[in-house]
């Protein structure tokens, strides 16, 4: 018995072996035919000549590489991709085979073109779950504020994803804070996204080439925050033929230029942006105006060079430098102030295809943010100063073997330094000696796994685990106060000194149920662990706002998060929609104690936060039609965000200053004439934000004191807006291309909400001496930002 069983296990694994040692791969890496630029998620599907009703497939990867492994026989190779031709090759697959393609774009696309493979129902057959892309052309196309187009202020159109106020780009995503989101440029960390306080982002949409966004089901490659990644990926620079594009707005200028150093083997791209508004207005202010003087303006540059060394190794050097800069003086010169913060980021990638069915991705990087403020009266200064600095580097391997599965395995390593608010202080006969702030140094280490495969047709899993080790290290001084707060002693630790140290797992797991050919049911749960931590007085993102590690005295924050969604496209792919509904659960939030002072440097950062937990939940609406002249989509989020530490608010929960209940956006867009002249339309609208306001005031040993509402108790008015745009192109040619945009911000000239301030006035009366009266009143304005607003911009291409 013990015999037979051996040689049937023995005949099993022989057979098995040979059918595995019978299959063969096919690879390669698909460019653009017209820019040689990398193309990602399209579409490889071999179909046997025998057998046309069956396919094998696979998705090109970041750098385009795809790999598609079957068993050995003659197969007709499909590349499938909206807007662009569909490739078709027939293959005798014998051995292992290499084959570059070229997709070339589409002129001409009809109203009866019927698009499959990754346009058409990617979303309904991929075990991703939360993760949406914006395209640039589409971002392009959307009414923008002064003509600006906007990538952050687009993606804040999709479900699930809220603003952070009129104009601004801070996002929320799923209840999650604005510190919460991973910001991505060419795999760097962005840590501040917004320009101008935050009214534009860094991002130049001319040097953008893919747009994506994760809000759940998160994959184990990606780490280190609660709510949402957002991948965010530049052009690699034309390799067939120098481009010259740009635009002048109200306020904005730009220009990129692109082309290959050598022919399909090198090329460079640069970007720039410039506001000018401080500059136009200023000759025609009054010398008495008190705005003569001021500088408000931003500019940034993206640079990036793409270096084919052969048919396995390349090589991309990308960088990223921007720079914010708000200042005054008085009419008298007395006094004056300067505000300026901006990123620099630089990164090395290096793509090497060990073999077919091996792919090498290794980036170094570095980031750095920092923001300075300098105050000046008469012959005094001030000079307050903060930032965080990254070096990172990280190497992942895919595997794509015989058998249907994609393998990512990959290590990350980090060095923070993070610098907490430093002050300088010049008294003008002599400087001000002030105690030393010590920088915050750590490591933060990661290893992961991932997997996608299909357990059955109707059964996609993708699951993962990540391995996240995080360090507080020395040179770091602790001080320590007693129960009165007076600091009695300190505590020295030495460079490289272990101050605290987590070590977390983290699993996550999607999965894909094929209901029907054309719906799916999918399902996603993921644990996070998130080791920095930004706090905010103020209710949206500001460059002032400090970033710090986790210590002994915080603890890294944890999110827990369970989606379920229907998937389901429909009238022949035209139109794809889901329901998606969540809850999510966060622990160790920070916030800072009530009645702080951030400015006390006589005490560690960390010691003026509060701790606690969160949780929220809700459904998100999508309808989207992306074929045809007509498109667009609307999107419906209703959701609740709660917040609760026993510091706040009498340990009672309450809503978080992001909690919203309706969230609505509608994009639409028609093309009037085919390739010269359409139109868009925005409209949002939103439930308000929540605020503490003075319910009340009285005397305290002769002392006024106010009295405040339980905390976010009241709500303001909701937002609501229309955008409207016309894009005209005039001339389109082979050599030179121009045309035109008209927007209108805020067409019904809404007066929308930006803050509330109050204003008190007092009365008291001695006229009657006997009987004195004291009186009080407080009333509320609310302060409003932009009006109606149209702009224009001209744009250009040769």
């Amino acid at each position: 018995m013990i015999r037979k069983t051996v040689a049937t296990i023995f005949l099993i694994t022989a057979t098995l072996l040979v059918a595995f040692g019978q299959r063969y791969t096919v690879s390669g890496v698909l460019k653009d035919a017209s820019n040689g630029e990398t193309m990602k998620n399209i579409l490889v599907a071999l179909v046997p000549v025998e057998n046309t009703t069956q396919s094998i497939t696979g998705f090109s990867n970041q750098a385009g590489f795809y790999s598609v492994t079957a068993p050995k026989g003659r197969y007709i190779l499909q590349i499938l991709y909206m807007g662009y031709k569909t490739v078709t090759d027939t293959i005798d697959l014998q051995k292992n085979t290499t084959i570059n393609y070229e997709l070339t774009p589409n002129v001409v696309i009809t109203d009866e073109v019927v698009v499959t493979g990754q346009a058409a129902d990617h979303n309904v057959t991929s075990a991703q779950v939360g993760k949406m892309e914006m395209k640039i052309e589409t971002i392009k196309a959307l009414p923008a504020l002064f003509g600006e187009v906007d990538v952050l202020k687009s993606i804040q159109l999709l479900p699930g994803i809220q603003s952070g106020g009129e104009g601004n780009t801070g996002f929320y995503v799923r209840g999650g804070g604005p510190d919460q989101n991973l910001v991505l440029l060419d795999e760097t960390t962005i840590y501040n996204a917004g320009h101008l306080f935050g009214f534009f982002s860094v991002f130049n949409a001319d040097a953008v080439k893919n747009v994506e966004i994760t809000k759940s089901g998160m994959p184990a490659y990606y780490g280190g925050r609660l709510a949402s990644v957002l991948d965010v990926t530049q052009k690699d620079g034309n390799m067939k033929k120098f481009e010259v594009d740009g635009g002048l707005g109200l306020i904005f200028s730009r220009l990129t230029v692109q082309g290959p150093i050598k022919k399909d083997k090198c090329s460079f791209i640069i970007s720039g942006r410039r506001t000018y508004i401080d500059a136009l207005v200023q000759p025609f202010l009054k010398p008495t105006s008190p705005l003569k003087g001021t500088k408000f303006y931003f500019y940034d540059l993206n640079a990036k060079l793409n270096i084919v060394i052969n048919d396995k190794h390349r090589l991309f050097i990308g960088g990223y430098y921007g720079r914010d800069v708000y200042g005054f003086k008085s009419s008298t010169g007395r006094t004056n102030a300067q505000f300026r913060w901006g990123n620099a980021a630089a990164s090395l990638r290096w793509n090497y295809i060990i073999n077919p069915q091996l792919f090498l991705n290794t980036t170094f990087s570095f980031t750095n943010y920092d923001f300075a403020t300098t105050m000046g009266l008469d012959v005094y200064s001030m000079e307050m100063s903060s930032g965080v600095r990254d070096y990172s580097l990280k190497t992942e391997l895919t595997y794509t073997p015989s058998i249907p599965h994609e393998f990512r395995f990959g290590v990350q390593y980090i060095f923070h330094t993070f610098f907490p608010n430093k002050m300088a202080v010049d008294a003008g006969v002599s400087d001000l000696s002030l105690p030393n702030v010590d920088p915050y140094y750590a490591h933060e280490l990661a290893i992961y796994a991932n997997d996608e495969f299909d357990l059955f047709p109707w059964w996609k899993i993708n699951c993962g685990l990540r391995y996240s080790h995080f360090e507080f290290i020395g040179p770091f001084t602790r001080y320590v106060f007693n129960d009165q707060g007076v600091r009695t002693d300190s505590i020295v630790y030495r460079p490289g000194e272990i101050i605290k140290q987590y070590n977390h797992l983290e699993p996550r797991l999607s999965m894909r149920f094929q209901v029907a050919k054309k719906t799916s049911i999918k399902v996603s749960y993921t644990l996070n662990y998130q080791y920095l931590h930004q706090v905010a007085l103020a209710t949206i993102s500001l460059p002032t706002d400090v970033w710090m590690p986790s210590t002994e005295i915080v603890k890294p924050q944890m999110g827990h998060q369970v989606s379920l969604g229907v998937y389901q496209n429909f009238y022949k792919d035209m139109f794809e929609s889901y329901i998606d509904a969540y809850y999510k659960q966060m622990n160790n939030l920070v916030e800072y104690k009530d009645g702080i002072n951030i400015q006390d440097i006589t005490q560690n950062a960390d010691q003026m936060y509060v701790f606690g937990k969160g949780w929220s939940y809700g459904v998100e609406f999508f309808l989207k039609k992306g074929l045809g002249r007509f498109t667009g989509f609307i999107g419906y989020t209703l959701s609740f965000t709660q917040r609760q530490f026993d510091d706040l608010n009498g340990g009672k929960p309450f809503y978080a200053k992001y909690d919203r209940r309706h969230d609505v956006s509608i994009n639409l867009g028609y093309e009037i004439i085919r390739n010269k002249l359409s139109v868009s339309a925005v409209w949002v609208f939103a439930s308000g934000n929540t605020m503490t306001i003075p319910i009340g005031y009285y005397f305290i040993a002769g002392s006024l004191a106010t009295e405040y509402s339980e905390r976010n108790a009241y709500r303001l008015d909701p937002y609501h807006r229309l955008d409207l745009s016309l894009n005209w192109t005039i001339v389109k040619k082979k050599r030179f291309e121009t045309s035109l945009n008209f927007s209108v911000y805020n067409v019904y000239n809404r007066k929308n909400p930006f803050f509330i301030f109050f204003e008190t006035n007092t009365n008291f009366d001695t006229s009657n001496p006997q009987n004195p009266t004291f009186d009080m009143t407080t009333k509320a304005y609310q302060m409003s930002l932009f009006p109606i607003l149209p702009s224009i911009s001209w744009n250009f291409k040769f």
